[in-house]
């Protein structure tokens, strides 16, 4: 995955910066010094700066320089209570009118709570320009069924790319989906039946708990800690006492929280999968929404047992319509394909063929290196509109890529009340306790930040911090 250029010096400025070595009010190298330093363009080390002055750690003062800021936004330390593991029943009201967009449109809320990216976020023009160009040249033979597992030629160029980011994948074992939920439906259904207990991580996605709880499947919650990512003593422990059949993991990105695991870790993960004979299905659908360095890869990068099973979709990184995912089931794949069968035959050919165009030239590259720049402005820009007007106390995790932020009110909050002066003044978030079975998170919730700031989005942040404080 190409780099963006700014990113060698902005990433030495960044480890100097958090490890003290620049003090706050420091005045930093001058452009024309990094300039000649790094043999590039002016233009490109103003681009690295501005991508520090996002993420909080740079102000930029008019005809003086660059300065370490004074106040950066820091993560505050969440509190983790880790309590021996509990097998829970899937069973949670239903939340669905707080998680999606049922009432109302974005017109008349702000809407925080929609995973998402806003319409000026997608990439009308290219998606419409490229759906004409496939509609004209494949004509009548879009009406007919494709293969059941998906066009030979996208999942070859599914398999291409993931290699420049050190994945591979088997074109003949990839399964394209109606999306990422309907992949993690047949990989779950592939290797477990009601009454079989899983491990998620907690906080998990609550539209991968509905699947959970569609499926009659009891759950093991683990602990997601912002330092440390997915606790692995924890599952060690879980899997120890109970006979877990599989482990959902988001490696990349976790939604709500953002968080990336390390190499490291997703081999440690992997190590406790392949101990226990258990399956790992990984969820990769914010992965190539990375802010800075290169794309990561998955866990399936350093699997020989074919127990990880990794899925995907295109609707995070394009559009929230174009319903076409992929699932890579390693040894799984008979069981994935009967169950892939069941649900219906194909998936819509006019998705797969304008997916295919785009992956097969540099189109959807040049859209994520865009997208992902305009969601790291947007994450730090919406940090410090929570560090400005919410109380003190609240904390939140940085999220690593993706496009939500995990945050959490001081105990003193009354979460009921924020919740409803929040619909009051026209805004929403996610309740922290729709990421749960359990009765975690009750002060926490999620923002989404995948759509472009406004003076009326802004204001509603703003208006909802000041009634909590």
């Amino acid at each position: 995955m190409k780099r963006y250029r700014y990113e060698a010096f902005a990433a030495v400025i960044e480890k100097n910066i958090r490890e003290g070595v620049y003090k706050p009010g420091q005045k930093l190298p001058s452009v024309r010094i990094l300039k000649e330093k790094y043999k590039t363009s002016i233009s490109t080390i103003q681009n690295g700066y501005e991508h520090l002055i996002f993420k909080g750690l740079v102000d930029s003062i008019p005809k003086s320089g660059y300065y370490v800021s004074n106040n950066p936004v820091h993560a505050g330390k969440m509190k983790i209570v880790r309590k021996a593991p509990v097998v829970r029943d899937a069973v949670f009201q239903n939340n669905l009118a707080l998680t999606t967009s049922l009432s109302s449109g974005r017109n008349t809320l702000s809407e925080f709570n929609v995973a998402a990216p806003g319409d000026l976020l997608v990439p009308q023009k290219l998606l419409l320009r490229t759906m004409q160009q496939v509609i004209r040249e494949h004509g009548a033979s879009l009406l007919r069924y494709y293969p059941s597992n998906g066009a030979v030629a996208l999942k070859d160029n599914i398999v291409k790319r993931a290699a420049g980011y050190n994945t591979i994948f088997n074109a003949g074992e990839l399964i394209i989906t109606d999306g990422a939920l309907q992949a993690l439906y047949i990989a779950l259904a592939a290797v477990c039946i009601p009454g079989d207990v899983i491990a998620v991580e907690s906080p998990c996605v609550f539209s991968a708990l509905e699947v959970i709880r569609m499926l009659r499947l009891k759950v093991i919650e683990i602990p997601t800690d912002h330092h440390t990512g997915f606790d692995i003593d924890y599952l060690k422990r879980a899997c120890e006492k109970t006979s877990i059949k599989a482990i959902l993991v988001t490696p990349n990105f976790q939604n709500p929280t953002g968080i990336l695991l390390s190499e490291d870790q997703k081999k440690q993960l992997l190590g406790i999968a392949m101990h226990y004979g258990i399956p790992l299905i990984e969820n990769d659908v914010y992965g190539d929404l990375n802010f800075s360095g290169q794309r990561p890869c998955n866990i399936k990068a350093f699997d020989d047992s074919g127990l990880v099973m990794t899925y995907t979709s295109y609707s995070k990184t394009l559009a929230p319509g174009i319903r076409l995912g992929w699932l890579s089931p390693g040894k799984f794949f008979r069981q994935a394909e009967q169950i892939k069968f069941s649900l219906g035959s194909t998936v819509s050919p006019v998705y797969q063929e304008t997916v295919n165009r785009l992956l097969d030239s540099s189109s959807y590259d040049r859209h994520i290196r865009a997208f992902r720049m305009q969601l790291a402005k947007n994450a730090y820009h919406t940090i410090h509109l929570l560090s400005a007007y919410f109380p003190a106390g609240t904390t939140v995790i940085t999220p690593d890529g993706g496009y939500n932020i995990w945050a959490q009110m001081p105990e003193k909050t009354d979460m009921e009340s924020f919740y409803r002066h929040c619909e009051k003044v026209g805004v929403r978030f996610t309740p922290g306790y729709t990421f749960t079975f359990s009765h975690a998170f009750n002060r926490s919730f999620r923002i989404v930040f995948a759509d472009k700031y406004s003076p009326k989005r802004e204001k509603a942040i703003k208006q909802a911090g000041q009634k909590a404080q």
